[in-house]
């Protein structure tokens, strides 16, 4: 019997589009898993890392690969710019608040009778005195009644490093005589009386500033006894570092 021939298997020519598909599935597939690779989450990272340190007992952590690192001592510079001027603004307000209070503490007896006025500003903390409680009239010599309670105030701003000017205030009733040819010269020399003062107490020379200002800031009208009693006056001003727009408000002392 004569064997049965086969036909000869014929070429697939479309086989190519096999091999094509796998290799564009995977090439997929690749780019799939870069792209996830390159969203990680840095920040939820960080706090899986620190979550996960601080349960076995380690409070540091290794620095990720790339990240900025903020700068030694300086918290407030690995914020954005708006959030670390806030921040700075927040803390600033804190620290100038609670200063503010100790004063008025230090000052409570002059205070409640009305000698003495500490306010809280944009531009810092304005502590207001009577000239009567420092001097004597048409005299640039600190009373040693004035002096206890100056020293009290020293005591609160000597640590500190706000710089500090004090401003001589006077009314404005002429002054001449052989020590004072006129207000401004009263005027200066009773706050640089005050800043003197402020260094034998302890306080760097380089944070403080003496300001004559004569009678040219009034805060109450000089027609009257009570107001030029208000305009004889010495204002120690604890300069903000960072001002703003703000009004002037009393500073109360919690009970």
């Amino acid at each position: 019997m004569a064997r049965k021939k086969y036909d000869e298997e014929t070429d697939n020519h479309d086989r190519w589009l096999v091999s094509y598909a796998d290799f564009i599935t995977l090439l997929f597939a690749f780019f799939v898993v870069m792209y996830a690779l390159s969203s990680v989450n840095e920040g939820k990272y960080r706090v899986l890392s620190n979550s996960l340190l601080n349960a076995f007992g380690r409070v540091q952590t290794a620095p990720i690969q790339g990240e900025p690192q903020p700068a030694p001592g300086g918290l407030l510079r690995a914020l954005p710019p708006r959030q670390r001027t806030s921040e700075a603004v927040r803390r600033e307000k804190e620290q100038l608040t609670g200063m503010a209070r100790s004063l008025q503490q230090v000052m409570a007896p002059l205070v409640q009778q009305g000698k003495v006025r500490v306010t809280q500003s944009a531009r810092g903390i304005n502590v207001e005195i009577n000239a009567s409680v420092l001097f004597a009239p048409g005299d640039a010599r600190l009373s040693e009644d004035s002096i206890q309670a100056l020293r009290a105030v020293a005591e609160v701003l000597r640590d500190d490093d706000h710089a500090i000017q004090v401003e001589g205030h006077t009314d404005s009733v002429p002054i001449k005589n052989a020590q004072f040819p006129s207000n401004w010269e009263l005027s200066s020399v009773r706050a640089s009386s005050v800043v003197r003062l402020f260094i034998e107490s302890g306080i760097a020379e380089k944070r403080l500033t003496a300001v004559g200002h004569g009678p040219t800031q009034p805060v109450g009208p000089n027609d009257t006894i009570e107001g030029r009693m208000r305009n004889r006056r010495v204002s120690v001003m604890i300069l903000s570092n960072i001002p703003e727009n703000a009004t002037e408000v009393p500073v109360t002392v919690p009970r």
